[in-house]
């Protein structure tokens, strides 16, 4: 269950920061040295938690996998070891039918030619 919201009123001071009470900040669950995002438009600050970057969601074994993939990826790439674009899912199917086709055919080459 959600927590339940919470409605204050601050006054705007001259040359004084805004200040965002306590309560709202453990309503929204803030935490002591957490990075902000603030977003204003339309007389509507947005105040949320700062996005991780990408490299901070990995650990650094778990990068290091995701790297290795990515070059193997592009390895693949370079040397046309890639089917598509489709336009279409029929499109695709119907490359992979060919494909599977042209493997059992091989099969049955090589295996004829024991």
């Amino acid at each position: 269950m959600p927590p339940a919201s919470i409605s204050m009123t601050v006054t705007v001071k001259n040359n004084e920061p805004l200040v965002v009470p306590a309560a709202v900040r453990r309503r929204a669950g803030f935490k002591r040295g957490q990075e902000l995002e603030f977003k204003a438009a339309g007389g509507i600050i947005t105040i949320a938690p700062k996005a991780t970057e990408a490299a901070d969601e990995y650990t650094p074994a778990q990068r290091r996998r995701i790297d290795a993939r990515l070059r193997k990826a592009g390895e693949d790439i370079k040397a046309g070891r890639v089917y598509g674009p489709f336009e279409s899912a029929g499109e695709m199917a119907k490359s992979i039918e060919a494909n599977i086709r042209k493997l059992r055919a091989a099969r049955r080459e090589s295996k004829s030619s024991r």
